[in-house]
């Protein structure tokens, strides 16, 4: 993979694709699958920046730490074009939506969407199976978001292989729709094996 030289307090875990104008300093540590995006900005100057497997950090995004506490994103997790987290720790199967802001011990649960440009004042707390919105964002709809959130997950590492083959157009074509229609399927089954009681 053609990428900048990392620090030696970057930890790579076979990350699926990095941006050549990505950026990444301090204690950073990339877990299995994950994808950095034209020009996100990763910095750790304090404490560390934790991206989990799978997880996605899309363009522009950018993840930096304050005196209180890391940054850790979670498994299967999307950061969207624009979005800040400052010392913010994000739940398995998230996404973070497109301008979104998330300020110093902000902590989102599991299988939740900040919808885009919400605002998250410090020390917010989300629960599990939650959708914000707004400036200060609020919860507004509690709902298990699995299926969406691991989806859009899922889409991302699969375009991220494809990039790192230098592939730009993996999402069109019916390769693409046939793997989507067998991703839907077994993210159902999964779906109902983790989650019987629901609706």
């Amino acid at each position: 993979m053609d990428v900048f030289e990392f620090g030696p307090d970057i930890t790579l875990d076979r990350p699926a694709y990095i941006d050549p104008t990505a950026r990444a300093f301090g204690k950073v540590a990339l877990g299995e699958g994950a994808s950095l995006w034209p020009y996100a900005v990763i910095r750790a100057e304090a404490h560390a920046v934790q991206i989990g497997r799978f997880s996605n950090i899309q363009d522009h995004a950018v993840l930096h730490v304050g005196a209180g506490g890391p940054t850790v994103v979670g498994d299967y997790c999307s950061i969207a074009h624009h979005a800040a987290l400052h010392s913010a720790t994000i739940g398995d199967n998230s996404l973070i939506g497109i301008n979104a802001t998330l300020m110093d011990g902000v902590v989102i649960g599991r299988n939740c969407i900040v919808a885009g440009g919400a605002f998250l004042i410090e020390g917010t707390e989300i629960p599990d199976d939650s959708i914000v919105m707004g400036m200060p964002g609020k919860v507004v709809r509690t709902q298990n978001n699995f299926l969406r959130t691991r989806r859009n997950a899922l889409i991302y590492h699969r375009n991220a292989e494809a990039y790192a083959r230098g592939d730009h157009r993996a999402w069109s074509g019916p390769e693409h729709e046939a793997w989507q229609v067998e991703m839907r399927r077994e993210l159902k089954a999964e779906y109902r094996r983790l989650y019987p009681d629901a609706d």
